[in-house]
């Protein structure tokens, strides 16, 4: 197997630009594949180490995780993948053969490390240089803003073919973070309550994973009333403009539209202690359940009330809405084939490779959910 020249949109500079580079991506070793990306998306898990100025911030360095692609070459030992098999990488490992990963609950590989690191988890090396010949690093485990990109097996899972890459690279990250988080971590059912706190991506996945469980009633927590209207696609019911509320607590305003007595499941989905915080408070007595997605941005502790844990109330954190890769994302494509699942209307803008700056401005304006970025120019 031969190095193969191809595009890349590098990081160079914590919050800076991406540049568009030719780099050079090497064969895969023992354990990992080479997989042409066809297209990616833009999660604001790459924004947040796209800003990363200290550890485990590293630069030049290529970003993406949610993207789908074809597999090029497989390294030596490959079994499970072949050249032509399309594919999405994820950024938490399933090896599928642990104690871990045969375990009924939980999704965290005991033979694979979820920190984050900048090259490939079994040696810790990179495979791209830039045009000098200089390393450039890797991002959870996918780097998928690169026409071409090496993963190790335990990060690819094989989908079928008939779902729309556009779509299929959603499954990478975010809306199976969301449904996920609905489904394995709360397990919501029918006529339950529910609050969301945070209406991107990912809090929208969450609605979607709700509606398809016949939740009664989907109580959306954000600053952008614009969400109300793309939030009622999946399921959206109420909405709460914490700007609108006259100074009152959310927590306040959630009892107060579920008769005093506050929602069965909460999910905060932005990555604020003081919103986890809000949405324990907005769960009912006697088995509410309080579901944290979003990373704590400033790394500030959270502080709950202990006595209401007596009441019965419960708090938990997940990864990937607890998901196991290769068993659960061929379901959620599968449900998709069969017009259950939305993915459709997750996608409000797309991209050529050299455009990808706009996909950053777009996010970060609050304007799109995801941002398609196709790696041919060819939309």
């Amino acid at each position: 197997m031969n190095i193969i020249k191809c595009k890349a949109a590098v990081a160079r500079a914590a919050g800076e630009p991406l540049c568009l580079e030719e780099v050079e991506v090497a064969p895969p070793k023992s354990g990992e594949v080479r997989i042409k990306i066809i297209c990616t998306s833009l999660c604001h898990s790459d924004v947040t180490f796209w800003r990363l100025k200290q550890f485990p911030g590293m630069f030049p360095r290529i970003l993406g995780h949610e993207a789908f692609g074809v597999v090029e070459s497989v390294g030596e030992g490959v079994e499970e993948f072949k050249e032509g098999d399309t594919v999405v990488p994820v950024f938490l490992a399933h090896c599928g053969a642990c104690v871990d990963c045969e375990a009924e609950d939980g999704n965290l590989c005991g033979k694979h490390d979820s920190a984050p690191a900048h090259g490939m988890p079994r040696d810790g090396s990179t495979r791209f240089t830039d045009a000098n010949g200089k390393p450039v690093y890797h991002t959870m485990f996918v780097s998928s803003f690169c026409q071409y990109t090496v993963v190790d097996v335990a990060h690819l899972v094989k989908v079928d073919p008939q779902v729309p890459p556009q779509f299929a690279c959603l499954l990478s990250c975010g809306v199976s973070t969301g449904v996920g988080a609905a489904w394995k971590v709360a397990g919501v059912g029918p006529g339950s309550t529910v609050a969301i706190f945070g209406l991107g991506a990912v809090g929208l996945a969450v609605a979607e994973g709700c509606r398809l469980r016949g939740v009664s009633k989907i109580i959306g927590v954000d600053l952008n009333p614009a969400k109300f209207e793309s939030g009622k696609k999946f399921g959206l019911t109420d909405f709460v403009n914490p700007n609108e509320i006259d100074g009152r607590a959310i927590n306040e305003v959630i009892k107060e539209m579920t008769g005093g007595r506050g929602v069965d499941y909460c999910f905060e989905c932005i990555g604020l202690s003081s919103l986890m915080s809000e949405a324990f408070k907005s769960s009912r007595k006697g088995g509410g359940k309080t579901v944290i997605l979003g990373l704590e941005m400033h790394g500030t502790p959270l502080s709950i009330d202990a006595r209401e844990l007596l009441f019965g109330k419960s708090i938990i954190g997940t990864l990937f809405g607890g998901l196991k890769s290769k068993t659960d994302i061929p379901i959620l494509a599968q449900q998709y084939l069969d017009k259950e699942l939305n993915l459709e209307d997750f996608v409000t803008h797309e991209v050529d490779l050299q455009d990808i700056n706009k996909a950053f401005d777009l996010l970060l304006q609050g304007k799109s959910l995801r941002c398609t970025i196709w790696m041919d120019g060819k939309k």
